[in-house]
């Protein structure tokens, strides 16, 4: 019988406190803005999984008053304390829950005392998700789903089992697109290699990429494994075999080195999840460390070559962070991602990554490789926070490269949030992102070839899976500066946006200002801008059914990079797309 209650009132009081929730979903996102304010503790200082994404709401402790309004005493004559969560806008909604099946007795030696003794389940989803595109596709971050041009859907559900260390997590995609047909630009591709291909699909940048403008001519349906995993904690060691989906970084839409925007790819991973440091015997307070290293199978879509040798590639990468104990809530960490031919694999192919040396060294054209430093600060008193991801494309040419010209192949993301309180108990949140990963100036004045931020020589594909981008998802090449306000409420949020973005200026600048003559268009004047203006409401139904819709307006400048020569002037061509979004989701 004590058994009995005990499993109950661990139920009720422990496992609300903790939520494990998918990348870039409500529930994520809106722990993310608690965090903040200090309610809810982030789980991780920079390398996101599901897995890893274990948030935790922060108990704030209070003394106890009887009806007159004293502190009660405890019977050692201290103030009896009480633990209690901070109000938050969606409390009283279920956000999804952990279930204990089984409760066992804690661990008694140096390694069982390394793991939970327990066996604990949790359902995700189901999750329906709908877009319409009436003129061209728009989407991102958003996993193996193309949101092309028409109606595109995507089914996300699964479970996942934990049990004394092991995790087992199923959750996969599946996926549908009308992809209706548009105009694009004329693919910047020849060879016999393409016919058929990317020569009518494909990307139009500076090289030839695995990213298609539209992914064939047909409806086509998807399966991926998304977050399915097997994975071993003990303590904060970690290990795992899987799909799950990476995220690096503080950046809230565009990651610069990796995200949630391409379908996944089965990898193996191992490091150590945010950890307190202490020196040993001293007790001091060294701060937080976490990394992470990982080996991925990425894979080539249906619309690039025609040559199946090289359909795969092995990605490697390495994230570092660090949070030192002398200013809490700032991050520092370090990224880096190599892609080397699958064919051409081996020991020094999988381990290259922890090179680091000149151009001769680890730079060589075996592997595409690209690393950026993140700095992150939280200032929970107000709920502010600042980021800034920057990052570089290859080395540079020569030792002293980095200091007479610190800008080549650089590209980067900056972002700023802002909490604020209202009456009546609302919250809401103003965020600022920009990103930039136009190619650096020095390539065409001074080294004379072409290169763009997602692209290498070596591997053909570029910075791909399945022909959707690793890293940000506004692609190669280009610029965005988003602006956002939430407005965080009892029974969901609402979010207005506006955001302007360059899909590819280093195609404008490098290919396609060399196609036109004086008189028919220069490269400035057709320069491709695109414009969103969107609102996206989250409702909660009775607490646990959650309804999300949104309609995004693009207003679309030059959309095959051509404006239109009116005499003595010339005018840019405009395609107006409305993006028409409902999904729904049931929390168990």
């Amino acid at each position: 019988m004590k058994n009995k209650y005990f499993f109950f009132l661990a139920f009720s009081l422990f496992f609300p406190l903790f939520a494990q929730e998918a990348l870039k979903s409500t529930e994520e996102e809106y722990y993310d803005f608690l965090s903040l304010q200090g309610i809810v503790e982030r789980p991780t200082l920079g390398f996101r999984t599901l897995s890893d994404s274990e948030w935790k709401f922060i108990e704030k402790k209070e003394p106890v008053f009887d009806n007159d309004g004293n502190i009660i005493l405890n019977e050692d004559c201290n103030p009896l304390i009480k633990k209690r969560i901070q109000e938050h806008p969606w409390q009283k909604n279920n956000l999804g829950t952990k279930q204990t099946l089984w409760q066992g007795q804690a661990g008694k030696n140096w390694f069982t005392k390394g793991f939970d003794h327990s066996i604990k389940l949790k359902i995700y989803g189901p999750e329906w998700f709908n877009s319409y595109n009436t003129a061209a596709p728009y989407g991102q971050n958003d996993g193996a789903l193309w949101q092309g041009k028409g109606y595109n859907t995507s089914l996300t559900g699964g479970a996942r089992l934990e049990a004394y260390g092991f995790e087992v997590t199923v959750k996969p995609q599946m996926s549908f697109s009308q992809n209706k047909k548009f105009n694009y630009i004329q693919p910047n591709y020849s060879g016999e290699e393409y016919s058929n291909k990317a020569n009518i699909y494909g990307y139009y940048g500076v090289t030839c990429i695995d990213a298609p403008q539209r992914f064939g001519n047909e409806v086509f349906y998807n399966f991926d494994w998304g977050d399915t995993e097997i994975r071993y904690t003990w303590k904060n060691f970690t290990l795992g075999l899987g799909n799950q989906q990476i995220w690096l970084g503080p950046a809230q839409l565009n990651p610069i080195i990796h995200s949630n925007n391409a379908a996944s790819y089965p990898k193996f991973d191992i490091g150590i999840r945010k950890t307190k440091i202490t020196m040993p015997h001293f007790k001091w307070d060294l701060g937080y460390l976490e990394t992470r290293c990982w080996w991925g199978y990425l894979t080539e879509s249906n619309f690039f070559d025609t040559d199946d040798s090289n359909n795969h590639n092995l990605i490697s990468g390495i994230a570092i962070y660090y949070q030192p104990p002398i200013l809490k809530d700032f991050t520092i960490g370090l990224n880096r991602t190599m892609l080397s031919k699958w064919n051409d694999k081996n020991a020094y192919s999988f381990f290259r990554i922890y090179s680091f040396g000149n151009s001769i060294q680890a730079g060589r054209d075996e592997s595409d490789q690209r690393a950026s430093l993140v700095f992150d600060y939280i200032l929970k008193k107000v709920g502010f926070e600042t980021y800034l991801e920057w990052g570089r494309n290859d080395y540079s040419p020569s030792n002293d490269y980095h200091i007479r010209y610190p800008f080549h192949t650089q590209g980067w993301t900056f972002g700023i949030r802002q909490n604020f309180n209202l009456p009546l108990g609302l919250k809401c949140m103003i965020q600022l992102e920009l990103t930039n990963l136009e190619c650096s100036a020095d390539y065409d004045r001074l080294i004379g070839w072409y290169t763009t931020f997602y692209s290498h020589t070596v591997i053909t594909q570029g910075y791909t899976n399945k022909g959707q981008w690793l890293g940000a998802g506004i692609g190669t090449g280009g610029n965005s500066q988003y602006l956002g306000f939430t407005l965080y409420h009892n029974n969901g949020a609402l979010t207005l946006f506006g955001q302007r973005r360059n899909p590819d200026l280093d195609y404008t600048m490098y290919i396609d200002s060399k196609k036109f003559e004086y008189g028919s268009g220069t490269a400035e004047t057709n320069i491709k801008a695109i414009l969103d203006f969107g609102i996206k409401s989250t409702y909660y139904i009775r607490g646990k059914t959650c309804i999300n819709t949104g309609i995004i307006f693009e207003d679309i400048h030059n959309p095959l990079n051509r404006s239109q020569n009116n005499g003595n002037s010339f005018k840019s061509e405009i395609m107006y797309n409305f993006s028409l979004i409902f999904g729904i989701k049931y929390n168990f």
